[in-house]
């Protein structure tokens, strides 16, 4: 990576690193409809060096956009609104590459679907759902990735569409250290039987690894328990006292670290079930056409079974402690050599694995099955159900649970209400509320369609709140600008997760209620 660009992107350069920045520099991102929904999303990634822009709007600018985007003034009035934010986007980062179409969404889905194609992800901002659904049909058939943004009043949602997503890099905000202190390998356990626990030098007493404190004193204990590590609350509390028995004076912080890391022994043995469900999904037996992802699971899988004895491979770092200089280092070299060797034995397996399914053994780096071994044990794959099947039969226990539950109702109504306003505009060629005059009367009307999107749902229990219908019907399908900011920016947050397969995204479909300030993601 240039230096110009290393110091222009220092700071999002600590979160995803090169690699992450490198895929966001080669993607090509297609917007649909630049109100500020879609205005905002882009712009979040154009700062954050996107490779490429495509914004796709037919509209022109009238006065009501100046009032809810900051990317037009009155300069702007009557110009193409493709035209004048991206030429507004363009300014923000002159790297990226930044073009327009002044065509409507639509007209183009309808007319060029293969149009689509070109891209790495498309944004759809303000879509309605009869397009929408030939939109996400579109995309999947050209393995395209979708991201549906939508505001409306003091609501809004995102939603992704793809029909698959793996993720090495999930970086998880919470995760156990990989320390295996309740399976210490020889070279490990050898170096702690060589380090004398009751030395009366208080220095060296006091710089000893909490690591070795825990591996000498589990084995200690385990000898006295017929082989069993502390396993009871009132176990773990004994081995507790076990640990502050050894303790020469109250202020060795090695010790306080012993005690505060002593549930690490007794973390349980082999994979947890999140990754046992990767290994064993059936995509892990691979074939030709069977993506490096997939081959590097298959290889996992017999490195589980084999080598790792019931393990995955060590990540090979250890954290910050008390310690001597050298009793760390010699530390931090067994570790780095264990997980140096687990993921020699991986990559012989990797190319073994590309030999028989007819690849080149070298098409997988050894830098990517380094990486995919570090991170071995927070593997995650996401699988999205194509949007017209979720709305023709979503899952109807699920939503039974959402609309009985007081904290999730709201959620998922505003989730059918969007829905609803969308069968509104298309029977009455206007969205509920557009006219003061007929708001009593749009409310009954968006109810009965409220109540026929639940009834074909298979849901003939109680309806949606009063309330709630009313103020659907008073937002008159505005996009205030606080809410689409919000909603483009958790949308771009959800396209670099995408694009630099790192972190987790969204499960299910993200719902903002700006009237309580809650959001949630719903499952259907």
């Amino acid at each position: 990576m240039a230096a110009e660009s290393k110091t222009k992107y220092d700071r999002q350069l600590r979160i995803w690193g090169e690699q992450g920045q490198t895929a966001l520099e080669k993607a090509s991102i297609c917007l649909l409809n630049c109100g500020p929904t879609g205005s905002e999303a882009l712009k979040n990634l154009v700062l954050g060096g996107i490779g490429s822009i495509t914004v796709i709007d037919g509209s022109k600018v009238e006065m009501h956009d100046l009032g809810n985007n900051f990317m037009l003034d009155e300069k702007s009035l009557g110009q193409s609104k493709a035209k004048c934010v991206c030429a507004f986007l363009q300014e923000l980062n002159d790297a990226v590459k930044a073009k327009f179409v002044e065509e409507s969404p639509e007209t183009l889905i309808e007319s060029t679907p293969s149009f689509f194609s070109q891209f790495t992800l498309v944004i759809a901002t303000q879509l309605l759902e009869n397009s929408l659904l030939k939109l996400d049909k579109i995309c999947r058939q050209a393995n395209v990735m979708l991201v549906v943004a939508r505001s409306y009043g003091l609501t809004g949602l995102v939603r992704i569409s793809l029909k698959e997503h793996t993720v090495v890099e999930s970086k998880p905000d919470h995760f156990l250290d990989d320390l295996r202190l309740h399976c210490p390998w020889p070279e490990l356990k050898e170096f702690a039987n060589n380090i004398d626990l009751n030395v009366k030098d208080p220095v060296v007493h006091k710089h000893t690894p909490y690591i070795v404190i825990l591996i000498r004193l589990a084995e200690k204990w385990a000898q006295a328990h017929g082989g069993c590590l502390p396993s009871t609350r009132q176990e773990k509390k004994e081995f507790k006292d076990e640990i502050k028995a050894h303790m020469l004076n109250l202020d060795e912080e090695n010790y306080k670290e012993a005690i505060e890391a002593s549930f690490k022994v007794s973390a349980a043995r082999g994979i947890s079930s999140q990754l046992r469900q990767v290994i064993n999904d059936s995509a892990a037996e691979v074939e030709l056409t069977s993506s490096d992802f997939w081959v590097m699971v298959a290889a996992l899988k017999e490195f589980v079974e084999n080598e790792g004895d019931g393990e995955p491979p060590l990540e090979g770092s250890i954290p910050d402690m008390t310690s001597l200089t050298e009793y760390y280092v010699s530390l931090q070299k067994i570790y780095q050599a264990k997980a140096e060797s687990d993921c020699l034995a991986v990559e012989q397996r990797v190319r073994t694995i590309l030999k028989r399914v007819g690849r080149d053994h070298c098409a997988i780096s050894k830098a990517t099955i380094r990486n995919f071994c570090k991170n071995a044990r927070k593997l995650t794959v996401r699988r999205y159900r194509c949007i017209e099947d979720e709305f023709k039969s979503p899952i109807l226990p699920e939503l039974q649970k959402y609309l009985a539950d007081e904290d999730s109702s709201v959620a998922v109504g505003f989730y059918i209400l969007l829905r609803a306003v969308d069968r509104f505009a298309a029977n009455y060629n206007r969205f509920p509320g557009a006219f003061d005059g007929e708001i009593d009367e749009d409310v009954t009307r968006l109810k009965t369609i409220a109540i026929g999107i639940l009834s074909d749902s298979g849901f003939h229990g109680p309806t949606l709140s009063e309330d709630l219908i009313n103020e659907m019907c008073r937002f008159g399908a505005a996009e205030v600008h606080a809410v689409a900011a919000f909603v483009g920016g958790v949308a771009s947050q959800e396209v670099i997760k995408l694009t630099t397969k790192q972190f987790v995204p969204l499960a299910g479909t993200f719902i903002f209620n700006g009237i309580d300030h809650k959001s949630q993601v719903l499952a259907l």
